[in-house]
């Protein structure tokens, strides 16, 4: 997690908020639809949740998941399914492995999905997933036209497009699979600086401990708020995260936690081969230009812009040092314009080309 906070002290005047860009976030979010919200029978489960289980799926997103649900349940750690129950669900009820090797038996069939308040299909590794088999994607759209809301924790939210089951929707996708939701599935721009997204029928979060947010999302609406900060506390997890807390990307030597500014600098890192200008990213994040730079100074004294520098000038000398690339690709990939501006920039912050630094020759003082 980041470290060190935001002074205190800073305070602004309210300003009129702006619209996100529909580029960056999609259609507007939807209400929900009425079928998670169904009556329960006396003294049943609250909310009932069906998994579907990718090969090689990611053990730590399904598990925080699950173990929400399952602290809220019961009194203490009882784990007793009494105000939630879940399921793991198959077609053939062959063992899942999951990415580190370890397998977990489906307990049901697939059936009737309208048993379920949500089905939550669980990604796994970006390189060894086939996608849903046939049965699974018929299922799924049964769920779908029965108005039970999908959720895709982790790379689950690709699965869910690849079955046609995203269009039109908003969609969470880890920061660190971003260029390949962009590159597997064009004309659909995914969310990559927010922790989860609830879009009325759809759910979809970025994996590890975002999971067991979103699971504790769902507790909070359907058992109760004193239930879902339970399961949290429980898991050592101080408290649960709205869905717009930015997802924590890699911000190089930047410490903070102020949300504008993660988001800011995530857009950035994603964005390095082709700089967008503060305006744009304030137009994408739905915050004004002027806002940015006034939490850019009061979080990490630095402007925008050369925080954008600094990123790019960093990931070039990352280059320089790892790889191969020649000093004319590097300029490319990290979005300037020839080898000569980017030996420029870097003369400037390093005291040494890079061509020198490759040589070893020490930075001039």
């Amino acid at each position: 997690m980041m470290a060190t906070t935001v002074r205190q002290d800073f305070r602004e005047p309210p300003e009129e908020p702006m619209q996100p860009d529909p580029r960056s976030t999609g259609t507007p979010a939807r209400p929900a639809r009425p079928h998670a919200l169904r009556p329960r029978p006396a003294g049943g489960a609250r909310l009932s949740v069906g998994f579907i289980l990718a090969k090689r799926f990611t053990l730590c997103a399904f598990a925080n998941f699950v173990d929400v649900l399952r602290l809220a349940a019961d009194e203490g750690d009882r784990s007793r399914p009494i105000l939630c129950n879940w399921t793991v669900l198959s077609d053939t009820m062959d063992a899942v492995d999951s990415s580190c090797g370890i397998t977990v038996q489906p307990k049901e069939r697939l059936g009737d999905p309208t048993r379920f308040d949500y089905i939550v299909v669980v990604g796994g590794l970006m390189d060894e997933m086939p996608g849903l088999g046939a049965p699974y994607v018929r299922f799924l759209e049964r769920a779908a036209a029965g108005g039970v809301p999908l959720a895709g924790v982790c790379t689950g939210a690709f699965m869910l497009h690849q079955a046609g089951l995203l269009d039109g929707y908003r969609c969470c996708v880890s920061w660190f699979h971003h260029a390949d939701f962009l590159e597997q599935f064009e004309g659909l721009t995914p969310v990559t600086d927010q922790i989860f997204v609830v879009d009325g029928d759809r759910l979809t979060c970025s994996g590890g401990a975002s999971s067991a947010h979103l699971a504790a999302y769902l507790v909070d609406k359907h058992v109760g708020r004193a239930q879902a900060s339970k399961s949290l506390h429980i898991m050592i997890i101080d408290e649960a995260l709205q869905a717009e807390k930015p997802q924590p990307g890699i911000t190089l030597d930047f410490r903070t936690r102020d949300p504008i500014v993660l988001r800011t600098l995530l857009l950035m890192q994603q964005n390095i081969d082709t700089p967008l200008s503060v305006t744009e990213i304030a137009r994408r994040i739905g915050h004004s230009k002027r806002r940015i730079e006034r939490h850019f100074r009061a979080a990490i004294d630095i402007s925008p812009q050369a925080a954008f520098l600094r990123i790019r000038l960093s990931l070039a000398h990352h280059l320089l040092e790892t790889t191969d690339k020649s000093v004319a690709q590097i300029a490319v990939d990290c979005g300037f314009c020839d080898s000569s501006h980017l030996g420029r920039m870097f003369r400037r912050s390093f005291g040494l080309t890079p061509n020198a630094m490759r040589a070893g020759a020490p930075a001039e003082v």
